[in-house]
């Protein structure tokens, strides 16, 4: 959106405006930023992408709710046997005596 502001409307027209601040990334690199979002961005290569479009990170990126804040929470699953809510501290609990195994022989 920024680069249609500033009159770039290809790959290859942003591809050369980079090249005006030393920044050489391949047309396939350029093509991947401008049809969609990319997945990495170097923090150097955004401050010229910046400079090349005379904006701001904050005119670049745009920020998305995560799905907690939204209102959805995720409900933890309990251990088998467990009743009530989790979270407590699990207590051992001694052996019975009387369980029916033998001594072992003298």
């Amino acid at each position: 959106m920024v680069a249609a502001q500033r009159d770039l409307w290809r790959p290859t027209e942003l591809l050369e405006a980079f090249k005006t601040v030393g920044f050489t990334p391949s047309l396939s690199k350029v093509a991947a930023m401008w049809s969609g979002t990319p997945v990495t961005v170097r923090l150097d290569d955004l401050d010229k992408i910046c400079a090349v479009l005379n904006c701001t990170v904050g005119d670049l990126l745009q920020a998305e709710p995560l799905e907690a804040a939204a209102g959805e929470t995720e409900a933890l699953p309990k251990a088998v046997g467990a009743e009530g809510p989790a979270g407590g501290p699990v207590r051992p609990t001694p052996r019975r005596q009387g369980s029916g195994r033998t001594l072992p022989p003298n």
